[in-house]
């Protein structure tokens, strides 16, 4: 059986773009660095959010020389605490949960981003330079006040954080 010099060439290149497809999703499997979510949150019951210390009262606290925690609580039309306050120049771990339903947690203008589910504690680390104010918006679809659920995240200079008194409630 005769194959055309053109009908050989086609078949090779179709048999290594199948490879390479069958090696990128290999890679994207097992890739380094991928985990499915239930591997890596943390959980808490949602109906005792006021027994849990982490979010009984929602604040920002310090853990590290310029660096700090905020915890947050989602609930049908809000964030909790508002504004949530915190120093430039710092990296800062926002822990968010859900009261309620299913929300959406978006720092305006940045790349942080994450869905808030109840049960489960959604962790974002933030590094914030200067002196700014960021709007926090609501990016899944929560109910009929969805549209007005925002929140606000002030980065504030060191000596104005201090004279807060450190907490953003």
């Amino acid at each position: 059986m005769h194959i055309h010099a053109y009908e050989k060439l086609w078949l090779a290149l179709s048999i290594v773009l199948i490879l390479a497809l069958i090696g990128t999703v290999t890679y994207g499997a097992v890739g380094p660095g991928v985990a499915m979510v239930a591997d890596t949150q943390q959980t808490v019951d949602s109906g005792a959010l006021d027994e849990d210390e982490r979010f009984s009262e929602p604040r920002v606290e310090q853990v590290g020389e310029n660096e700090y925690e905020a915890y947050v609580v989602a609930y049908q039309f809000a964030f909790e605490p508002s504004p949530i306050v915190v120093p430039a120049n710092s990296t800062v771990t926002l822990h968010v949960t859900s009261r309620d339903v299913i929300h959406g947690f978006e720092v305006a203008g940045t790349n942080a981003n994450t869905m808030v589910v109840p049960g489960e504690v959604s962790e974002i680390t933030v590094e914030t330079d200067e002196p700014a104010e960021y709007g926090i918006v609501c990016n899944e679809y929560c109910g009929a006040g969805h549209h007005v659920m925002e929140g606000k995240l002030h980065v504030v200079s060191q000596s104005e954080f201090e004279n807060r008194g450190g907490d953003s409630a």
